[in-house]
């Protein structure tokens, strides 16, 4: 019988012990053996819990422990989750995590130490929870040059953009039903900020160039100034509002960012919504390929985590080849990245016609129903930098959204 270990007993935790019990017959037949939890390291006591009994609060009785063979991270946070798995490591037992923070941070060291020991660090729930997305790009694709990855990375935007279009409603009332739903935290900052989606797409990033971005030069911008207003432009044009984490590879380099967008109802990513996640990869050879389901909740992120876990089994004694070095990619500069505007003015259009096309040159003017003393601009492509520039300078502005139209 193989044993395991389990860092933390929340939400993906419970989850993780519950896929060992209830798949206990389908993972022998898989492994040849036996896959057991032998112990979960929590604060808390779980008195009536069917594995309340393996609980323990001392990380040592893990860690010295010869039985214990891989460790699954599961309880959040930078600290001690880092010094944890990297003390696995070091003491030659495989971890996986979920901790995408973590995996951000650290994801190249923890790497190298596994390497170091010959064993394994996987994360493939640190990104798409249960979506399986990182396998593929590190091992299925290996044949292709990636030029671009975005994707809709956080379930609870999603969920709260698909309410706002749908029901007409206004950012306070879905965030409410969000969090009345569990969908959101009751400090729902990570999410609707977009911190959550920038620190996953920067792992993407780190994988596709195999060195480590650095999450904070990513530019961030989250839901909280989309408007009803902004899905009435939507709907005239024929498009839909997603939180896109964005890469692309380009020969001015390589540039990333995480913002609310625009796109046509033709794109593959417009008929995700609620809580579902997906993730589009361009390859120069593949063309596009698209990883879809639900990103987030306990069941599907532990089925990511057993499935890691039960990959560094079956590959004990020989560590995957993961490309992730701890030199930095650089990133390039944000103010050139090139897209189409949507640029929102107050005042009459054809008043103000002259004046927009003096700042952006061409444009379509959109004017949807029920909106009232303003209108908007659909720009041609231009650099970021050169769209803030014209914004600043345009008298009446009243707002911008990135544009894949």
């Amino acid at each position: 019988m193989i044993k395991t270990a389990v860092l933390g007993y929340g939400t993906v935790g419970s989850g993780v012990a519950k896929v060992f019990d209830v798949n206990k017959d389908a993972i022998a037949g898989r492994i040849g053996d036996t896959v057991e939890v032998k112990y979960i390291l929590d604060l808390r006591e779980f008195p009536g819990d069917p594995n309340g009994h393996k609980v323990v609060h001392d990380y040592e009785v893990i860690l010295n422990d010869p039985e214990i063979r891989v460790i699954a991270e599961v309880m959040g946070g930078v600290e001690p989750a880092h010094t944890f798995v990297k003390k696995a490591l070091m003491a030659g037992k495989s971890a996986v995590t979920s901790n995408k923070e973590m995996v951000a941070l650290y994801g190249a060291e923890l790497l190298a130490v596994a390497r170091e020991h010959h064993v394994n660090f996987l994360f493939e729930a640190s990104v798409g929870g249960g979506i399986p997305v990182i396998r593929p790009l590190t091992q299925a694709l290996l044949a292709d040059q990636f030029e671009e990855v975005t994707g809709i990375l956080n379930g609870t935007t999603n969920y709260m953009l698909t309410k706002m279009d749908a029901e007409g409603a206004d950012y306070d009332t879905v965030l409410k039903q969000a969090q009345d739903n569990g969908y959101a935290e009751r400090h729902p900052e990570a999410d609707v900020e977009g911190f959550d989606a920038c620190r996953k797409i920067a792992i993407l990033t780190s994988l596709v160039c195999g060195r480590q971005v650095n999450y904070e030069e990513i530019p961030t911008e989250g839901i909280t100034k989309i408007t009803e207003t902004d899905f009435k432009y939507a709907d005239a044009l024929g498009a839909g509002i997603k939180l896109l984490g964005t890469s692309r590879m380009t020969p001015e380099g390589v540039f990333a960012k995480v913002s609310p967008v625009l796109i046509p109802e033709s794109h593959p990513l417009y008929p995700v919504r609620d809580v579902f996640n997906a993730i589009l990869v361009k390859g120069n050879m593949l063309g596009d390929v698209m990883f879809y389901g639900k990103g987030a909740g306990s069941e599907p992120t532990a089925s990511a985590v057993v499935s890691d876990m039960l990959t560094c089994l079956r590959y004990e004694g020989c560590t995957l080849p993961i490309r992730w070095a701890a030199e930095a990619q650089p990133l390039a500069d944000p103010k050139k990245f090139p897209s189409r505007f949507l640029v929102r003015v107050k005042g009459d259009p054809q008043a103000r016609a002259e004046d927009v096309r003096a700042l952006f040159g061409e444009v379509s003017i959109c004017t949807p129903e029920g909106v009232e003393g303003e209108f908007a601009v659909l720009t041609r492509e231009m650099t970021l930098g050169e769209a803030e520039e014209a914004c600043e300078k345009l008298e009446g502005f009243a707002g911008r959204l990135f544009a894949d139209l």
